[in-house]
């Protein structure tokens, strides 16, 4: 809101030339926190991983292995992914083993 208020964000076309900074400010804070909001509600150890379907299976148990946390996969769950988010994306992951 305040970006609105000073006139920094106050288009749609200012938004949207933004959006992409945005979002990875909120993916880097969501990896800070280990996706506090997300686990608010959604637990690994809450997680009946025997009643996901095979592929949700299989990635939340090796997200649980290598110490993940849900913005690693979830991205544009909340909102539609930005132009430019895979890049984004690839180039925040270079080094971790979930990609």
């Amino acid at each position: 809101m305040f970006h609105h208020f000073a006139g920094t964000i106050d288009t749609r076309e200012k938004f949207e030339e933004k959006r992409l900074q945005l979002a990875k400010n909120v993916w880097r804070t969501m990896k800070e926190t280990d996706s506090r909001e997300c686990r608010n509600c959604h637990e690994f150890q809450a997680m009946d991983l025997t009643m996901q379907e095979k592929r949700a299976r299989n990635r939340h148990q090796e997200a649980l292995e290598a110490g993940g946390t849900c913005i690693d996969c979830h991205k544009g769950v909340a909102h539609e992914l930005p132009a430019g988010a895979l890049a984004a994306e690839r180039e925040m992951n270079a080094g971790t083993k979930l990609q």
